[in-house]
C-alpha cells in the first residue's frame, strides 16, 4: 500500500536573482513498511525534501499525497494536526524537551492527542522498551548519552503510531557504538509497528542498512535502487 505519492515536485530558492532548485521535478513513491534512505552531496536536496514531506515547507509546485491527503490543500492549522497525527520525526539535535523527563517527552505527542492517561503510560513503557531504556524514564535529557537521548527521540516519533518517521542525519552526532545501536533498534521497530522510515544521511552505516536507496544531484532523483 502507497503511504506516499510525490509528483513533479519542486522548491525553487530565489538567491541574489537567481533561482535555485533544491527539489526538481522530483517523483516518487514510498510503500508501507519501507526502510529507505536518501544520499547525496551536500546541497542536493535531501534535507529540503525532506522538510517537504513532513509538511515543514511548502512546495513550489508538484504534489505530496500523503495516505490519499494531498498537503498543499491544508490550511496551517489543519496541517499541524495531520502532522501530530501522521507523521515522526527524528532530527540530528534530538529535540527533546529539557524540562521533561524522558518518559514525559515520548508521552508530550499523545497528551497533545487527548489519548487517555492508561494508555499514554502503557505505550510510553512499550517503546521506551522497546530502545532499551525503560530504566531510564525519569531521567531528564541532559542525565542521558546522546545515544541515548536519539534513542528517546525515536522513541517519541513512534509514539502517535505514524504513517512514517522521517529522520534527517540521526546518526551524525553519534559515535560508531551508538549509531549502530541505535539503526538496529530503528530497523526492528520498523519490522515490527510496520511503520515507514525515510532517512536523509552521508552516513554509510545507514546505506548498508537501508533496503532502498534513493541518490540525489542538485535536486533530481539520479538513481533509485532497492536492494534484494
Amino acid at each position: 500500500m502507497k503511504v506516499i505519492e510525490i509528483r513533479n515536485l519542486c522548491k525553487i530558492y530565489n538567491s541574489t536573482q537567481i533561482k535555485v532548485h533544491a527539489v526538481n521535478d522530483v517523483t516518487l513513491d514510498f510503500e508501507e513498511g519501507e526502510f529507505a534512505t536518501i544520499v547525496g552531496p551536500s546541497g542536493s536536496g535531501k534535507t529540503t525534501l525532506l522538510n517537504l514531506l513532513g509538511g515543514l515547507d511548502n512546495p513550489t509546485s508538484g504534489q505530496i499525497l500523503v495516505d490519499g491527503t494531498d498537503l498543499s490543500t491544508l490550511k496551517p492549522s489543519a496541517l499541524t494536526d495531520f502532522r501530530m497525527r501522521n507523521i515522526g520525526f527524528v532530527f540530528q539535535s534530538y529535540n527533546l524537551i529539557p524540562v521533561l523527563t524522558a518518559g514525559e517527552n515520548v508521552e508530550f505527542i499523545m497528551s497533545l492527542q487527548k489519548v487517555a492517561a492508561k494508555d499514554r503510560e502503557e505505550r510510553t513503557f512499550e517503546l521506551l522498551k522497546a530502545v532499551g531504556l525503560a530504566d531510564r524514564a525519569n531521567n531528564r535529557p541532559s542525565r542521558l548519552s546522546g545515544g541515548q537521548q536519539q534513542r528517546i527521540a525515536v522513541a517519541r516519533a513512534l509514539a502517535s503510531k505514524p504513517k512514517f518517521v522521517l529522520a534527517d542525519e540521526p546518526t551524525a552526532n553519534l559515535d560508531t557504538k551508538s549509531a549502530y545501536v541505535l539503526l538496529d533498534i530503528m530497523e526492528q521497530l520498523n519490522k515490527d509497528e510496520k511503520i515507514t522510515f525515510i532517512f536523509s544521511t552521508h552516513d554509510p552505516r545507514v546505506v548498508q542498512k537501508a533496503r532502498r536507496v534513493i541518490t540525489l544531484e542538485d535536486g533530481r532523483v539520479v538513481s533509485d535502487e532497492i536492494k534484494k
